[in-house]
């Protein structure tokens, strides 16, 4: 089967792999570049489990090609955690917010765009961006509670 080469920044290093057409970018992150945080939940984009960020915008790994990220710049978990906890998770772990944690990457990405775009978002909004996000553990309260404390300090 044919392979195609990609090249993309991920979490600041320039990274380049070979991929298959049908693969997805969930695959190639987490068995040809060994990024571990984004997981496979529902394999159908429902789940938020397999959120990264691609060219600043979140989105479901297992449903983008791994072809698609030929040259763009995407970002984990792992890649907002290189200088230490952000202040967000910081807030979610004063709050205890995570219990399994499976769900954990995807929440923060999302958290962090929603952040990003608006510094001062409220609950509502905060809500609607984790919308696509699924946790069997929390009941979501916690989770709201600590991006609600961070976008009211104005981070």
């Amino acid at each position: 089967m044919k392979k195609y080469n990609v090249n993309c920044t991920v979490n600041g290093i320039k990274r380049s792999f070979d991929t298959r057409a049908g693969d997805t970018l969930l695959e190639a992150m987490r068995g040809t570049l060994g990024i571990k945080s984004p997981k496979l939940g529902c394999d159908w984009g429902d789940c938020g489990a397999c959120t990264v960020i691609m060219d600043g915008r979140t989105v479901r790994a297992c449903l983008v090609l791994a072809v698609e990220a030929d040259g763009a710049e995407l970002t984990t978990l792992e890649g907002i955690t290189q200088s230490g906890p952000t202040k967000l998770q910081s807030e979610l772990v004063k709050r205890n917010a995570f219990q399994c944690g499976f769900c954990a990457p995807g929440m923060i990405l999302s958290a962090e765009e929603v952040l990003k775009n608006h510094p001062h978002a409220s609950r509502e909004e905060i809500a609607h961006a984790l919308a696509g996000n699924l946790c069997r553990c929390t009941g979501y309260e916690p989770v709201l509670d600590a991006i609600e404390a961070v976008a009211k300090g104005g981070k």
